[in-house]
């Protein structure tokens, strides 16, 4: 389904929204994405970006057995798999968001966590990772830090600003986390 057609006018009112999780308890794993953006505020749906890798990602890793699209997320909770962000409110860019933003936005996220207890939190985005939990010398992969008895696992950001990473390379990163989810599934 090709997405909406919004315009500039309709974009950037949607400017400081919100976009719900898609979250249930005891999830496999739980992705933290930075914040929404406007295309994703103004359509209700996380990683809404045409260019966004997220859902072609997450079917070319083995966490869906189809490509999903953005309007289908809460197909996410059927795979044991929800969605969420670091902070809630909606920009043009990741880089308008404050230190203070991430660092509230880690421990709300801290909170979320303890309290839906999901096997592993994922972040997508080590800069988010490293400014909501205060870790700088942070790298992509699993964390030694736990939330609530969740283990954490920073992946490539998704975004297809993130010229570091294709589309292939960052599969394999996120095939590695859910062959982890698959093996230990105990939290």
């Amino acid at each position: 389904m090709a997405p909406p057609r919004l315009t500039p006018e309709e974009l950037q009112a949607a400017r400081d929204r919100t976009v719900p999780d898609v979250v249930a308890s005891g999830l496999s794993v739980l992705f933290c994405g930075i914040n929404p953006g406007l295309m994703s505020a103004a359509t209700g749906h996380h990683f809404a970006r045409p260019g966004n890798r997220f859902w072609p990602v997450l079917h070319l890793s083995g966490f869906t057995p189809r490509r999903l699209a953005p309007s289908e997320q809460h197909e996410l909770l059927a795979y044991g798999l929800g969605v969420t962000n670091v902070v809630a409110r909606a920009t043009a860019r990741a880089d308008e968001l404050s230190d203070e933003e991430y660092r509230e936005g880690g421990r709300l996220l801290t909170a979320k966590v303890r309290l839906l207890r999901p096997r592993w939190l994922a972040v997508v985005g080590i800069t988010a990772y490293r400014a909501a939990f205060g870790d700088r010398k942070a790298a992509t992969g699993p964390q030694e830090r736990t939330l609530g008895g969740s283990r954490v696992w920073v992946l490539p950001n998704p975004s297809g600003l993130n010229a570091h990473w294709t589309a292939t390379t960052m599969a394999e990163e996120y095939a590695r986390l859910r062959r982890a989810a698959t093996e230990d599934p105990s939290p």
